[in-house]
């Protein structure tokens, strides 16, 4: 991204590239919804398109961190830490390398995760990817807040949303025990070490979830500073 653009954003508001990081992280997590529908149908030629596009938008993503992390001021004045922005985001950057790492493992062993788990599977996935959203979500009310000095009912309302992520991703705690109990009532049907990939991709998925939630929780503390 060009130097003066990055520029052109920290001129307008030190929060809108960091907004514009995370729903890049969040797009990448979203592409592993038609990424899996391939898999489900042994479309590996798509499988491939969409892995391709999640390591773009990966790439895209750090980036935007790169220039972040250069460009971000040091002398300017702002109403939260410099240190506190970069460490959030870090945090969001963690959750296009989990899409990446996820997409890349399964195309790489052309993995197929057994049919009796699909309809779990993608119900788990969803939710994981809800986390997502929601953490961009609350990134995207930091232009608000800032405008009401973080006080009032803005503070209210993304507290509320981190609230929200906490409770989605306590869901997906749920589903992965579920998950996993299914796949071990089958796994001696198949391959020991795809069941073992299998059971780390299971993981993974609920790891965006974790990573969200992370980021709201970085939130909150960068807010409780201001």
């Amino acid at each position: 991204m060009p130097v003066n653009t990055i520029l052109g954003l920290f001129a307008k508001s030190p929060i809108k590239p960091l907004q514009k990081h995370v729903a890049k992280v969040h797009e990448a997590a979203q592409q592993l919804i038609p990424f899996f529908d391939a898999m489900w149908e042994r479309d590996w030629q798509q499988a491939e398109l969409v892995q391709r596009r999640i390591s773009q938008l990966e790439r895209e993503a750090d980036a935007l961190k790169r220039e972040i992390r250069l460009k971000l001021p040091r002398g300017l004045f702002m109403p939260v830490a410099r240190t506190d922005m970069l460490e959030l985001l870090t945090q969001q950057d963690k959750i296009a390398n989990k899409a990446k790492d996820i997409s890349g493992r399964i195309v790489g062993r052309q993995m197929a995760i057994p049919l009796p788990l699909q309809s779990a599977f993608m119900v788990y996935l969803s939710r994981s990817i809800d986390a997502t959203a929601q953490a961009a979500k609350a990134i995207d009310e930091l232009d608000e807040l800032l405008e009401t000095g973080f006080k009032g009912r803005e503070m209210d309302l993304v507290s509320d949303m981190i609230n929200q992520l906490d409770r989605i991703e306590d869901d997906t705690d749920v589903m992965q025990a579920k998950l996993r109990r299914q796949l071990h009532l089958i796994e001696d049907g198949y391959n020991p070490i795809d069941i073992m990939f299998l059971y780390k991709i299971i993981e993974w998925v609920g790891e965006l979830a974790d990573q969200a939630e992370r980021v709201g929780a970085r939130l909150e503390l960068m807010l409780s500073r201001s």
